[in-house]
């Protein structure tokens, strides 16, 4: 696997003021540890967080997720293919709302 960018959390800078525990550990594990191993690629991690998340119907935290899918090099078109192809394997609906924050987010 070829060097990829260190994923940052912004866990201290978004909610570090209100609960600073759950920001240490999102920022210390989830992303300095588990977002940063070799055995996936940041690319990858990203295509599945925001495949999950969709299967959720958890639209709160999709946008932060989809800009950062783009960080990691996934393209709007595959993203895109990505929700519909959800739409199917996740329900529908879920599709619909996750297609509808990627308009907004990938629009900005």
């Amino acid at each position: 696997m070829t060097e990829q960018q260190k994923q940052i959390g912004g866990g201290r800078r978004t909610i570090g003021d209100f609960s600073p525990k759950l920001a240490e550990l999102t920022d210390d594990i989830l992303f300095d540890d588990v977002w940063n191993r070799a055995g996936l690629a940041a690319r990858d991690r990203s295509l599945i967080t925001v495949a999950v998340l969709i299967a959720g119907g958890d639209a709160d935290q999709l946008g932060f997720h989809l800009r950062r899918a783009k960080e990691n090099g996934v393209t709007e078109t595959e993203l895109i293919e990505a929700i519909t192809h959800l739409a199917f394997s996740a329900g529908r609906l879920e599709a619909m709302t996750a297609i509808t924050v990627a308009k907004q987010v990938l629009a900005a």
